[in-house]
């Protein structure tokens, strides 16, 4: 049986743009095939790479609250909640209201959610290592430092 002829491709709605050499596009694709190699080795923890890494900045201190970690992801509240209440449910976390301000609820990891928290860095290393592969120390500075700038930008607006 013979594949009928597919109409020809057509021509791209800008000329000579090429979507996939994009900055955007890039750093999405690395992101993507970063927090999937992620998901792979934090898995064996029941963990996504998203509960994963936020577990680490609860545990670092870098977020405390909910809406710390929905403007550190830039998702939504709601997403963020979808996550905190599937840590909570594996005891990994315990939400509390702030004596200062009732409104707020500061999260706090159990200690067995600290310990998950403790094995991250040597799987984020490893992943971000293997992505790696073939960069000299120089070149991966370099990548740092224009990715910080970029960060940076984005904050002046």
């Amino acid at each position: 049986m013979t594949q009928p002829d597919l109409p020809a491709p057509e021509q791209p709605p800008y000329p000579g743009y090429d979507m996939e050499d994009s900055i955007g596009y890039l750093v999405a694709r690395v992101r993507s095939l970063l927090m999937a190699q992620l998901t792979q080795e934090t898995a064996r923890f029941g963990l996504t790479s998203t509960q994963a890494t936020m577990l680490y900045k609860l545990a670092t201190g870098k977020c405390t609250t909910a809406a710390d970690l929905s403007r550190e992801y830039c998702i939504d509240a709601s997403a963020v909640t979808r996550l905190l209440d599937r840590l909570e449910k594996h005891g990994l976390l315990i939400r509390e209201r702030s004596r200062e301000d009732r409104r707020t609820v500061i999260l706090t990891l159990t200690a067995e959610g600290r310990a998950q928290a403790m094995r991250m860095p040597e799987i984020f290393v490893a992943c971000a290592d293997r992505l790696l592969r073939g960069f000299t120390p120089d070149e991966v500075a370099l990548l740092k430092d224009m990715l910080r700038r970029v960060i940076a930008n984005s904050e002046i607006g």
